[in-house]
């Protein structure tokens, strides 16, 4: 089992912790992780990404050109990835931030109003959780309790 990973969004969204903390949950499991973030002019509110990769087995490299699932905090992101995923794939979609509705039939698509459940559980900061929560809800690489 090999499951790619691209988590995006802009700066303070909370893109590299939520990469950092599926590749930790992912190693305190025994398993072979790996995580590459993006940050540079990104960190000034631009595009941030990273690219997590979870395998029972080594994983031969750490990039990506088709995840196998996408998690898109903000409408740039989604506008570049949403066409990336592999068929068969999954799309995390925050729709507080976005209105865009996916066209594509191949891949399982979540609409999670992220800002909003983050907002309800009292911290706007948590919607990079909300995101995770529906990632491992729909693809159960990890367990919640993990």
């Amino acid at each position: 089992m090999e499951t790619s990973i691209i988590i995006a969004g802009f700066g303070g969204q909370g893109v590299l912790f939520a990469g950092q903390l599926l590749a930790y949950a992912g190693m305190d499991n025994g398993l072979h992780v790996t995580w590459i973030p993006s940050y540079g002019p990104e960190m000034r509110g631009g595009t941030a990404h990273c690219t997590v990769i979870i395998s029972d087995e080594p994983i031969g490299a750490p990039m990506v050109g088709q995840p196998d699932v996408a998690i898109a905090l903000n409408q740039p992101s989604y506008l570049k990835y949403e066409k990336l995923v592999k068929s068969g794939g999954l799309l995390v979609v925050n729709s507080s931030l976005i209105e865009d509705r996916s066209e594509r039939d191949d891949i399982d698509i979540v609409y999670v109003r992220a800002n909003d459940i983050a907002i309800d559980a009292g911290s706007s900061k948590m919607l990079n959780m909300a995101t995770l929560g529906a990632l491992l809800a729909r693809r159960p690489i990890l367990t919640i309790d993990d």
